[in-house]
């Protein structure tokens, strides 16, 4: 049989050589001819290798590679189980010593020891035909033998394919033919893996109970042992072993957060950890303005709580000179930077006029403003003003507010003020509403009043212009003009950075105590700019600043529209995969709202974010711009989008279950040029804790890498399917879901 098989896999390959007409229906040939060669060598390896019959696979073929159970014949007796066993384990070990499965198909493992011992002490001939045990291994030698042929012939046939076509056809069908190639050693993986995988590797086990709420680089009782003191125990702090290598488990009562925009105003109490005094105590302005309702918290407008937000966002619009909110975006105001925000209802109320607002607040064991302020499909990150600049370039927002955040911007000879200032674009607003500002109480306390005038003269130094005061609130505007700081009285407030120190893209770098931002090509005020949505399509003299072409942003946009779209229609089988549909029917278009949080890991210029906003999706984007990667991170915050500096070898700064949906296009080849930092696997755990249950990733990247990929979904426990590109052969889609595991009582 085995020379029958080699004689037919020749003919194929002489008459595959001989006559090529049609180079697609070649191409799918031999698409089919590698699917069935894989799987007649899968069934002839599982009938002879092991003897035994498949009853139930546990999963199907497209959701990664499936576990297969065995069992043993009935007609064997006792003493050959036990042998075969320790056969098994003793091949086991030798095939683990080997570094991919495809070569431990032509390893020899069955040492002398292993082999039937004559009566005489002295062990028998392996290759004696006269036994069955010969026979079986002599069976064993010529399938090697044979796969070893086969693959010879194949890589040969095709060298001399190539070589006999014309120079017109060649690149293209070498290309696709190269493709085969990789695929079927991706194959022969697989083949590998489902034979000794399930002893190598195992699924990652889920977390312990006190860890569902766990963030890595955030301890602040390691902090505190440590010496961090005055708030700096709060720091993000990635130490050496902080990653703890398990699946992180939603909480007992955990439920699936409710689509936007209702889940805006109300949460599932047991999606996030507070305390019902927690609820009830004062804080900030904002934190106040909610209820607790049974099993869900409440954060309704309509309630004659919240008419205070209303009120107090129009108060801030007519200190700076406009009618109403809803003049903000006229005014050049389209991002905003709200710090110690509360749960958010700040930003929640703006959204609606297209302002777009993040939260940054300190770690907070419980009762957390960033955890809640994401469960309510807001965007936050976990930030602080303690001893770090923010990951965020110089001159990135047009606002920054403060209503009562419990940040001493008096503290550390003003520092804190130094940095708001850096990330403050040019005629930009600095909101800060504190009972320190309030007059009368300040007359009445020495203290309070001396702290109130050194804020407000250190502002005067920084070229700030007092425009307000109401109440506890008051309102600056950064100037627009370089020549103010020349202007000032000598050794009057902080000095300029030099450009040794003023960096653009600083990564958590200790906080400066000089103006920075003033050697940044990008001064320009935001009176200047255009206003949103059109200055989301930057001008050519604006592309220019990043060594941009107005055609390679066209392009990018171009692109991710497509993707976008097929993004929507790929998610569609599985997620409506519970409704039956009628024959001849097509499958449900998904819903606008179907995600929310999204997370783009590697996002270059920002495009999956315009396109998602211009197909009218409900979303907001978190765009990553990784350390070792391209820096348009200045670009994406310029194109009115938010945007963050981050390495993917370290923890996100966000709380667990805090995105739908998780996009990496081209970030694994990144890393790989960096030769792996981390590993792949460290990379997706990470994923795994920001995910919510039933959230999607999507990873685009190359085949091989894809393919690898593919394989660690099955530790993840990640359904997974791989998709190919038919407008670029050389990458994949590899489309995975979280699963919702429920813990179980103890």
């Amino acid at each position: 049989m085995i020379i029958t098989i080699i004689y037919e896999e020749f003919l194929f390959f002489h008459e595959l050589s001989r006559d090529w007409i049609d180079r697609k229906v070649v191409y799918s040939t031999l698409l089919l001819y590698r699917r069935q060669l894989v799987l007649r060598y899968l069934s002839i390896s599982c009938s002879v290798l092991t003897n035994k019959k498949v009853v139930k696979m546990s999963r199907p073929l497209h959701r990664g590679v499936p576990a297969i159970r065995v069992t043993s014949s009935s007609n064997d007796l006792l003493g050959s189980q036990v042998k075969e066993q320790t056969e098994k384990e003793e091949l086991d070990r030798n095939l683990s010593s080997h570094r991919f499965p495809f070569w431990s198909l032509f390893s020899d493992n069955s040492p002398l020891t292993k082999y039937d011992a004559t009566d005489n002490g002295f062990a028998s001939d392996p290759f004696i035909v006269g036994t069955p045990r010969s026979r079986h291994r002599l069976t064993i030698l010529l399938l090697k033998s044979s796969l070893v042929v086969i693959v010879i012939l194949a890589l040969t046939g095709s060298f001399w394919w190539t070589l006999s076509i014309s120079t017109s056809s060649r690149g293209h069908i070498f290309h696709g033919y190269r493709r085969l190639q990789e695929q079927l050693v991706s194959d022969l993986w697989d083949i590998g893996e489902l034979s000794f995988g399930t002893s190598r590797m195992k699924e990652i086990e889920f977390c312990p109970g006190e860890l569902e709420n766990y963030i890595p680089c955030f301890n602040v009782s390691e902090n505190l042992d440590s010496g961090f003191l005055d708030g700096n125990e709060y720091d993000r702090v990635c130490r050496q072993g902080s990653r703890q290598n398990c699946l992180v488990l939603p909480p007992m009562n955990y439920k699936i957060p409710l689509r936007w925009p209702t889940g805006r105003d109300i949460i599932w109490v047991a999606n996030v950890k507070i305390t019902g005094q927690e609820v009830f105590t004062s804080g900030s302005l904002t934190k106040r303005m909610m209820m607790l309702e049974e099993e869900q918290i409440s954060f309704r407008s309509a309630s004659v709580m919240f008419d205070g937000v209303e009120d107090y966002s129009h108060q801030i619009a007519e200190m700076i000179g406009l009618r109403n909110e809803s003049n903000f975006i006229q005014a050049g105001i389209r991002t905003i930077l709200d710090i110690g925000c509360g749960y958010g209802s700040f930003g929640a109320h703006l959204f609606s006029e297209q302002i777009l607002t993040i939260c940054i607040a300190n770690y907070e064991s419980s009762g957390s403003q960033v955890q809640l302020t994401l469960e309510r499909g807001l965007p936050a990150m976990i930030g602080s003003f303690s001893s770090k600049q923010l990951p965020y370039p110089s001159l990135s927002f047009d606002l920054l507010h403060c209503a009562r955040c419990g940040i001493d911007w008096d503290k550390k000879d003003g520092t804190f003020l130094i940095e708001v200032d850096r990330v403050l674009r040019p005629g930009g607003y600095f909101v800060w509403t504190s009972p320190l500002i309030n007059v009368q109480s300040s007359l009445r306390n020495k203290e309070k009043q001396k702290r109130w005038n050194f804020v407000r003269d250190f502002a005067e130094n920084l070229c700030w212009e007092l425009m307000s005061q109401q109440d506890e609130t008051v309102v600056w505007k950064k100037t627009s003009k370089k020549t103010c700081y020349n202007s000032r009285k000598s050794g009057s407030g902080p000095s300029i950075c030099s450009k040794v120190q003023d960096v653009e893209f600083p990564y958590y770098r200790p906080l400066q105590n000089c103006i920075g931002g003033m050697h940044s090509r990008r001064w320009v005020p935001i009176e200047e700019r255009a206003t949103w949505p059109s200055r989301s399509n930057l001008n050519p003299s604006e592309l220019a600043l990043y060594g941009l072409h107005l055609d390679e942003l066209n392009e990018d946009t171009a692109n991710y529209r497509i993707i976008v779209r097929n993004y929507w229609s790929l998610l569609s089988p599985l997620i409506f995969s519970d409704h039956p549909k009628r024959p001849g029917d097509e499958d449900p278009s998904p819903p606008y709202n179907m995600l929310r949080n999204v997370l783009d890991m590697n996002a270059r210029y920002g495009g999956l974010n315009a396109a998602l906003l211009e197909a009218r999706k409900s979303v907001w984007v978190m765009n990553v711009v990784p350390t070792t990667g391209p820096k348009y991170l200045p670009l994406i915050l310029d194109r009115g989008y938010f945007g963050v500096l981050h390495d993917w070898c370290e923890a996100f700064p966000t709380y667990p279950r805090t995105y739908d949906m998780v996009h990496a296009e081209g970030l694994l080849s990144l890393e790989s040029s960096q030769h792996w930092r981390c590993t792949m696997l460290d990379i997706f755990t990470e994923i795994d804790r920001m995910l919510r249950p039933e959230g999607w990733i999507i990873i685009r990247d190359t085949a091989l890498l894809i393919d690898s990929a593919r394989v660690l979904t099955r530790l993840l426990k990640w359904e997974a399917r791989v998709i190919e590109i038919e407008s670029n052969n050389d990458e994949r889609l590899l489309i995975c879901q979280k699963p919702f595991f429920k813990r179980q009582p103890s």
